[in-house]
Formats: C-alpha cells, structure tokens, sequence
C-alpha cells in the first residue's frame, strides 16, 4: 500500500468513507463490522461490535434493543463513536446519535431473515437470563405465535443514526510512519489536517 497523501482524499469524508468501504468490500472485509462505543452520563466508557447497515443522510446506522445497555448509554449521553478496521485502514467516526423513526427501524425489522427477527423479538437484551434453554424456549413460544414468520417488530427494538462531526482516516505503513487525516468541521465546511501516527 503506498502513503496516503491529502491530495489522495475527497473533500467530502462520506465520499472518502464510501471509497474506502468499496475498495475494501473488493478485497473481501465484511465492511458492515464496527466496534461502538458509548459511555454512561459519569463518563463510564463502555464497547462493543455492531453492525452497521448503511450510510444514508450523511450517517451511520445501526439497530438494537432500546433496554440494552448501549441504548442507556446513548438515552443519558447521546454521542458516540465508530471504528471500521478494514485490511490496512481504519476509519472512526465520532458525533451525535439519534433515534432512527418508527418507519425506518420497521422497513430494516421486517427485511431480517425469520430466525433473526425472532431472536430480536425474544431476547430481554443486557438482562440477565436464567439459561440459554430459556431463550430457546422463548424463541419457540414466538414460532408458535407467529407461524409464518413475520414476527412484528417489538416496540422496545429499532434504530439509530451516528451523525459524524469528526472522521479518522488511518492508513498502514509498515514502518508504523502510519497516515492519519482528521476531519473536522468548522464554519459549515469539512477541514482536513495530518496526525503525527
């Protein structure tokens, strides 16, 4: 991989985001994969791998249980961060979240394969269980109920959008000379600036 120079990068980081992602899909990564992290209202930090489905309005979106530990975290600080580690590259991204609309979590709900819906619609996510019997059993109790599949999404289950104000573009050098480019915004307008790596 040679080094990544500025004049290398689009002025628009969700153009560069998708460069990247496309180029690394080419190559075979699971470009859905991200670790977020979230951290309580005292400043607890807390980690975990997503996966993102899509880049749509300038963010990033991912699903989830709003009882889950991580929907408490975006509830009491509503801003987060991404990492995609793509073969040679990373990218972060760092902003706001918010709640995606009914609509939007329904249409990614119902196009879920049956056993996933179930699986999202049975578990008490981030609470404790008492085995994993237990959850097969209330994955079968909803099969039962639902014979053709189409499990309602749960009013406690959907979505969320990452707006980024801040993007981390890393690039490889096996001399660890790494390539880092920030981009923030200031004035309406994306500034672009290197990172010692």
């Amino acid at each position: 991989m040679t080094a990544l120079r500025r004049a290398d990068l689009d002025l628009d980081p969700v153009r560069q985001t998708v460069r990247w992602r496309d180029e690394a899909a080419g190559d075979g990564a699971d470009t859905t994969i991200a670790a977020l992290a979230t951290a309580s209202a005292n400043g607890r930090p807390s980690a975990r791998m997503v996966l993102v489905r899509g880049l749509e309005d300038g963010g990033f979106r991912f699903f989830t249980n709003y009882e889950s530990r991580k929907a408490a975290e975006l509830a009491q600080n509503p801003l987060a961060a991404l990492l995609f580690h793509w073969p040679g590259r990373q990218l972060r991204v760092e902003g706001g979240v918010e709640r995606l609309s009914a609509a939007e979590s329904d249409a990614y709900f119902d196009a879920r394969p049956p056993r996933s819906r179930m699986s999202a619609a049975a578990s008490p996510q981030s609470r404790p269980v008492a085995s994993r019997a237990d959850l097969e059993a209330a994955v079968r109790e909803l099969e039962a109920r639902h014979a053709n599949g189409n499990v309602p999404r749960p009013a406690g289950w959907g979505g969320y959008r990452l707006l980024p104000d801040a993007y981390e573009f890393w690039q490889h050098d096996p001399h660890r000379l790494h390539d880092r480019f920030r981009y923030t915004r200031a004035d309406g307008e994306w500034r672009v600036e290197r990172l010692g790596p």
